[in-house]
């Protein structure tokens, strides 16, 4: 390809894991390749701090107002994190796998040159993914506010004790629940801790959102999907030894108060996910759950 390549990507926003294997080989290599084609590339300020080489760095805010592309290198954590960063800055990202499981880091080590030299040149797949905030209200003021890529998980902070969770969607009565929790998902969090609860796999695209309860007292309380224009409001019975906390893609904000409402709806802005050409979010299912690989003209499983 090119040195003069002409592509809308002339920055580039190298973001990688810092402790991740590999990450001080692939991260410079990743560099050289895209310098070599006449783009700008910054690696952001944790992860240049673990390479041996010296790199141009920038915080990660900064990276996002001046980026015109995002390389993520590591697992579906690292990337979670770089979308909440680039979402306000309508950065498209693209997943380079480090980690194990990878239903967003889609694109192996071994083969990350030739699909960057892809995307590089167009030939790319885009999706718009949706994002939740969530705020935490007291009396009506908000004092915590958070989004969060994959879930908006509210528990109890207390792993012998059930809290008495009451929902209301719309403004309207859902109900009331005994559990240890209740998982808020995005499609995109349908593949992650909502999956564990026995939640249903979204296609990643779907306008909607996902409740899912963690260990219900009732066992006719089953997973529930929504419409993305939807506003979940939790609130909770009061008890003698009340303790709960809420967390955004596992980030915890540990003080949730007995009389706090928590409010959970869609962010209006989405982030974009760049994946190769030959994207097919089936075959991601079949490789990372272990489903048949048979198709329908082969011998039945």
């Amino acid at each position: 390809m090119p040195a003069d390549l002409d592509t809308p990507f002339r920055r580039i926003a190298l973001i990688g894991k810092p402790d991740a294997p590999r990450i001080g080989e692939l991260v410079p290599l990743i560099y050289r390749h895209l310098t070599a084609r006449g783009l700008a590339v910054t690696v952001d300020a944790d992860c240049a701090e673990q390479l041996l080489a010296p790199l141009p760095s920038s915080a990660l805010d900064r990276l996002g107002r001046e980026a015109d592309l995002a390389v993520v290198v590591g697992g579906d954590g690292t990337l979670l994190s770089a979308a909440r960063a680039m979402a306000d800055h309508r950065v498209p990202l693209v997943g380079v796998n480090l980690g194990r499981l990878g239903f967003l880091v889609d694109i192996s080590p071994d083969e990350v040159f030739a699909r960057l030299d892809q995307i590089l040149a167009g030939q790319y797949h885009s999706e718009e993914r949706q994002l939740l905030r969530a705020k935490i209200l007291c009396q009506g003021e908000v004092i915590h506010e958070r989004t969060a890529v994959n879930d908006v998980v509210v528990r109890s902070s207390n792993a012998t004790r059930m809290i008495e969770i009451v929902t209301h969607i719309d403004g309207s009565f859902f109900n009331c629940q005994r559990s240890d929790g209740l998982i808020v998902s995005t499609p995109t969090g349908s593949t992650a801790y909502a999956l564990s609860g026995g939640g249903p796999i979204l296609y990643p695209t779907l306008k909607a959102i996902v409740l899912v309860p963690i260990n219900p007292h009732t066992l006719s309380n089953r997973p529930v999907v929504i419409s993305a224009d939807s506003v979940v409001d939790v609130t909770f019975r009061p008890s003698r030894q009340f303790a709960a906390q809420m967390a955004c893609d596992s980030f915890a904000i540990p003080d949730v108060k007995v009389h706090d409402t928590i409010r959970i709806a869609t962010d209006p802005q989405p982030f974009r996910m760049l994946h190769p050409g030959d994207h097919d979010f089936f075959q991601i299912l079949r490789a990372k759950l272990n489903w048949s690989g048979g198709y329908p003209n082969e011998t039945p499983c």
